[in-house]
This record gives C-alpha cells, structure tokens and sequence, in this order.
C-alpha cells in the first residue's frame, strides 16, 4: 500500500512509465520534466466498460437457445391450427383388411 504523502499514482504521457505526483500542483513528470495535464472527465470504476469473452458467449448462447424455442413454439402453433378438415380422412381411401392379407410371398423366403 503505498503511502499517502506519495500522492497519486499517474501515466507519463510521453514515455507511458507511472509515478507518483506526491501531492503536488502543477503534476510534473520525473521523466521528461513537463507539465502532466489531468484528466478528472472520467474516473475509474469497478464496473466493466465491455463484457469479458466468457459473459459474451454465454449471453449469445441463450440468445440462441431462445431462438430455438421461439421457432420450436411457432411450428406447434401451425401445427395446432391446421383444422380439422385436414385430419379427417375420406372413406373412399380405406381398404379391408382381407385386402391386406393378401399379400405375395416370394420364393427367397
């Protein structure tokens, strides 16, 4: 833990190596001897800017699961509405079962 008379840990912007400011106004780099400009639009914060790999992937697999259950919904929905008319079967169709019987054997067997 670094201790408070060091100050705030910052970012040399020319040469990217970090120091500490030691608490002092203007903030003047130990590498270069300029001035370094304070960025306080944005502070860090413990919550993500973007989703890591894992939580990506996993949030697009359930997308997906959902698709399938989505269109796995809709086709026994057109299933369900076909109507009657379509399962009924006409009587001219219907063979007896004698008919059925009847059938050749061949000599292979």
């Amino acid at each position: 833990m670094p201790k408070e008379e060091w100050g705030t840990k910052r970012l040399c912007p020319e040469t990217g190596k970090r120091f500490y400011d030691l608490n002092a106004t203007p903030i003047i780099s130990p590498y270069t001897g300029k001035e370094v400009a304070v960025d306080t639009s944005k502070t860090r914060t413990m919550a993500a800017d973007a989703e890591d790999a894992q939580t990506k992937k996993a949030k697009e697999a359930k997308e997906a699961e959902d698709l399938v259950l989505d269109d796995a919904e809709d086709d026994d929905e057109d299933e369900t509405n076909l109507g009657d008319d379509v399962l009924d079967d006409d009587d001219d169709d219907t063979v007896s079962l004698e008919e059925l019987a009847d059938v050749p054997v061949s000599d292979d067997e």
